[in-house]
């Protein structure tokens, strides 16, 4: 009985996170690397917090988070949920993110990229998403050069690897929307992982931060097991002369998402607001 229940509140929260949002798959054909056939995501049926989390993606997607019509020129940001690259924590750190987006008058592309260990296959998916986002920008009155990329953990790290590497080609070209720049316009790692696994805790080998990087803002809390990420990417856009906006809180651990009742999930969404406003005015 209590497993039913369990099911029974995954199957609302896939409904009202997605609110009949429309899809988008990125491979229209075969999947760049992948082994397996496409199928619709596996769900987590074991969580016990309402959160929906899928743990395979074989097929990925981006959800559609249109802003309400009415802003000129408008910001676009694909979202990339955390989950230790293990399963996709895809309400928590994707469609409250999406929502949160939509209320500040931005759109937001929510992204599915493929678990669970394809770290590779995620950088694709992120690439293939941004080019898709900036094809169609016209479409739904984007402004193709301000879209941009927020991420969550793990999430945070396909942020800024997409961020750091959009010159790196990592598929064959698929149709007229790979003739477009990945590069995101802006980002947004919130408590990213995984950043710091040079020698002596130093910049993750491959992750080369030039002028040409985009602007970051970054947030973590100081109790993050995982918060010399930040520190060590906030030091290297520094010293590439990279506009970056660092903030490390006191408290908060990691992967609050924007969940009340935590002082870090509490902080971040409105220094991020600022940030976002004050970048996006900058970009041409």
């Amino acid at each position: 009985m209590k497993q039913l229940f369990i099911i029974l509140l995954l199957l609302i929260s896939i409904r009202s996170s997605s609110q009949s949002k429309d899809l988008i798959y990125l491979w229209p054909g075969k999947v760049p690397g992948e082994t397996k056939e496409k199928h619709k995501p596996i769900i987590d049926s074991t969580r016990k917090d309402g959160v929906l989390s899928y743990l395979e993606i074989t097929d990925p997607v981006i959800e559609i988070w249109l802003a309400e019509p009415g802003n000129i020129n408008n910001p676009g940001v694909l979202v990339c949920p955390g989950g230790g690259y293990s399963h996709l924590t895809y309400s928590k750190e994707g469609t409250e993110i999406a929502a949160w987006l939509n209320k500040l008058g931005y759109s937001a592309f929510v992204l599915q990229y493929r678990v669970p260990l394809k770290r590779e296959g995620a950088l694709q998916d992120a690439q293939r998403a941004l080019r898709i986002i900036r094809n169609r920008a016209a479409q739904w009155n984007l402004d193709a050069n301000k879209i941009g990329i927020i991420g969550f953990s793990a999430g945070g790290d396909l942020c800024v690897r997409t961020s750091v590497m959009y010159n790196l080609k990592t598929y064959q070209p698929v149709d007229k929307s790979d003739s477009l720049s990945c590069r995101p316009g802006f980002a947004l790692p919130v408590y990213p992982a995984y950043l710091d696994q040079g020698k002596n805790r130093t910049l993750t080998p491959g992750l080369e931060i030039t002028a040409e990087t985009p602007s970051m803002f970054i947030f973590q809390a100081a109790d993050d097991g995982l918060a010399n990420s930040s520190l060590v990417l906030a030091g290297a856009l520094r010293d590439a002369k990279v506009p970056v906006e660092l903030h490390l809180v006191p408290k908060g651990g990691h992967g609050y998402g924007l969940r009340p009742g935590n002082p870090a999930a509490e902080t971040w969404p409105q220094l991020a607001e600022k940030w976002l406003s004050r970048t996006l005015a900058t970009i041409k």
